[in-house]
């Protein structure tokens, strides 16, 4: 919780030092020493005869003075009262006293927040054999950092602004707002109770049969994942509770199966940093130093690239590691946020150093792959070879490295150029083949994003696209409004505009009104562009191109063509139907949500509503919400009740509580909860506070 205001005011004043109303003694960042300036100001003050013109006058010389002082914009350190006080406050972006150790451990004080949960703990470890407990911190590496990697000691720069202003609605439109909002609150509480009830700390619930399943590591994946939504929609009660729990998982056993380290990233530490960064609390944060400190022996390679499909047990004995030679660019490629915000907050650098020497790879490499701008879905981390395979997508594999390029530079505040960099010549390269214009019964003016294979033809390069829309595709359209938004490039903000529109436009085509897994589309003519708009639907073409996609003989009828697209419940669009699951996906209102809060079109709102009452209604089960085996299996007249609507299947992942209904929850919320401008969101929903130079709390 914020400070009392008294002690938002002491550490305002220019000059003052010794200790707030807490005891805590006051850093001194650069702008508390006495100010000649204002020193001055008061003394005309004392004999002017015309005070009036003097406090507008000292107002002036205090307010440049601020501006001018570099240090005071360390918002995550100094003037944000939401933050807990870390370290000595000297200017530096690391704690005192680390001197750049990898192994570095914050002392023991640093966690005391004068809670009794370090009794409470002490009291279970009593209880517990400690023989197979491991303190990944304290274990030797093998391979040492020799050179650390330090954040720029730098002022974060002014970004452009991301949120469109959005005027307040009528009385009778907050009213619908509203509701909706607090309907999707409720699905999210009926969720979590029986999460609470049958599947307490496990990873999660089974929705049909209220078992209970561990998929993650088996610390908790719903209850860290759910932290932040439950701050976000004021359930406060119940993250006091889950926090309380959450603070008792034992990160210090290695499981037996392989951990997989970028979801443990994601869900885990991602999960704890946000709901730290919202609340304060910091057991929270003491929690993501022990996932962080656990993740980063992972790290601990010959080349310092991590191993992405982790043996913890091999790990706690001290064996060696070495990197894999066949690596997803979206699992090596997706630490840059979790990891450079827990270094900003600890003041350690070793995680931020850990992400950097992979970025810095990346970003050597970008130009020198079989496609330039972008990178092979596979990649090679023992030899750190990123540019030799011959796919590439912003889609499955790859998707969140692409999503973190303009989520980092927003992050960091600018202070690493290389980010905006890539995610410029990336998307450079996205926009020119893997986006295409689909051939639609509506002619809709919608994009959707594919795969491209290179390959080579005597001395030419062949560019071939598989025109396979994705669920997860649709995250695409947000990060490219955000990306526009902060480099200031429209071009990137209407790609994803109609890129999202793609998602809404797949949704509201199908027969429940949800979007399958994976989908093929007929691509308009190359010579089609967004700046020649017109793809004219031939019903002809639709079934040739159905025809390839599902392999049918060269000489089949018309009758049994027909009969086949009705077999494989094809709409017209769509070209093939590859995986007709929805697994309670989020993609789609994450973007969804992201253009309303940087476009603010009107129509969003009552699209996403659709969305949410599609998902609801097929989805909902007597304890939760289930995913759905095949969303286009739908006969509400058949006699038999099962085949009438989709068949549910006893799965509830982490996300649907930690992503997909944050984000339907925030679409109808006031615009200022979790601002762009000040927040960005990890790719599990997970909100972290961007560095910006922002003056306002220093007026709170």
């Amino acid at each position: 919780m914020p400070p009392p205001p008294a002690k938002i005011l002491i550490h305002v004043v220019p000059g003052f030092a010794g200790n707030d109303l807490d005891g805590v003694p006051i850093p001194n960042s650069g702008w508390y020493p006495s100010c000649p300036l204002i020193s001055t100001a008061a003394i005309m003050l004392l004999f002017s005869r015309n005070r009036s013109y003097v406090f507008l006058i000292a107002g002036i010389f205090l307010f440049v003075f601020l501006a001018i002082r570099k240090r005071s914009y360390q918002y995550s350190y100094v003037i944000d009262p939401f933050q807990s006080y870390h370290g000595d406050g000297s200017g530096d972006n690391f704690l005192p006293g680390n001197s750049g150790d990898p192994n570095y451990v914050p002392p023991n004080d640093y966690f005391d927040d004068n809670t009794d949960d370090n009794v409470n703990d002490k009291d279970q470890n009593d209880e517990e054999d400690t023989a197979d407990r491991i303190e990944w911190s304290k274990l030797k590496s093998n391979y040492p950092v020799q050179d650390m990697r330090q954040f720029p000691k730098a002022s974060p720069q002014w970004l452009p602004k991301v949120q469109k202003f959005i005027e307040t609605e009528p009385a009778a439109e907050r009213q619908v707002r509203l509701e909706r909002r607090d309907a999707v609150k409720k699905v999210f509480q009926r969720c979590w109770n029986s999460y609470r009830k049958h599947a307490w700390m496990s990873d999660e619930i089974m929705p049909i049969s209220g078992g209970k399943r561990d998929v993650f590591g088996g610390w908790g994946a719903t209850l860290v994942d759910s932290l932040d939504t439950l701050w976000i929609m004021d359930l406060k009660d119940e993250f006091k509770e889950a926090v309380e729990a959450a603070s008792k998982i034992d990160f210090s056993k290695a499981p037996g199966d392989k951990v997989n380290v970028f979801e443990t990233n994601i869900r885990y530490l991602g999960g704890f940093l946000a709901a730290y960064d919202l609340s304060g609390d910091r057991r929270l944060l003491r929690k993501a130093t022990e996932v962080g400190e656990m993740l980063y022996v992972a790290f601990d390679t010959p080349n310092r690239m991590p191993m992405t499909r982790w043996d913890a047990v091999d790990a706690s004995k001290n064996k060696p590691q070495e990197a894999d030679e066949s690596v997803l660019l979206a699992e090596i490629g997706t630490f840059a946020l979790e990891f450079t915000r827990l270094s900003l907050l600890t003041k350690d650098p070793k995680w931020f150093d850990a992400a950097h020497r992979i970025t810095e790879l990346l970003h050597k490499q970008q130009d020198t792959t079989r496609f330039p701008g972008m990178w092979p879905v596979i990649v090679n981390a023992r030899t750190t070879e990123f540019n030799l395979h011959n796919d590439f997508t912003i889609g499955a594999m790859a998707d969140s490295w692409y999503e973190y390029l303009p989520k980092t530079h927003a992050l960091v505040g600018g202070l690493l150029p290389q980010y905006r960099e890539m995610y410029e010549k990336a998307m450079e390269a996205v926009i020119k083949r893997n986006v295409f214009r689909p051939m639609l019964p509506d002619n809709a003016n919608v994009l959707v994003s594919g795969l491209v294979s290179v390959s080579r033809s005597g001395d030419d390069t062949v560019y071939s696209l598989k025109p396979e829309g994705q669920h997860l595709v649709c995250f695409a359209g947000g990060m490219l409004a955000l990306g526009g938004k902060l480099v200031e490039n429209q071009t990137h903000v209407s790609v994803g505009e109609k890129l999202m529109d793609g998602c809404i436009w797949t949704y509201s085509h199908m027969p429940v009104g949800i979007m399958p897994e994976t989908f093929t589309m007929l691509p308009c003519p190359l010579t089609i562009s967004p700046e020649k708009p017109e793809c004219t639907f031939s019903e002809t073409k639709w079934k040739d191109a159905i025809k390839r996609q599902l392999e049918a003989p060269d000489d089949i009828s018309p009758e049994e063509l027909n009969s086949l697209i009705a077999e494989k419940h094809i709409s017209k669009g769509f070209t093939s139907l590859p995986d007709t699951r929805y697994i309670l996906r989020p993609e789609a209102i994450e973007s969804v949500f992201i253009l309303y809060r940087t476009t603010g079109r009107k129509d969003l709102p009552e699209k996403a509503w659709k969305m949410f009452e599609a998902i609801e209604k097929n989805t909902k089960t007597e304890l939760a919400n289930a995913a759905l085996s095949d969303i286009t299996r739908y006969d509400p007249e058949n006699e038999d009740e099962s085949k009438r609507y989709p068949e549910k299947t006893d799965s509830m992942e982490s996300f649907w509580l930690g992503e997909t209904l944050k984000y339907f929850y925030l679409m109808f919320s006031e615009p200022d909860l979790i601002s762009l401008d000040e927040w960005v969101f990890n790719t599990e929903a997970h909100p972290l506070r961007r560095l910006v130079p922002d003056l306002k709390g220093l007026f709170d």
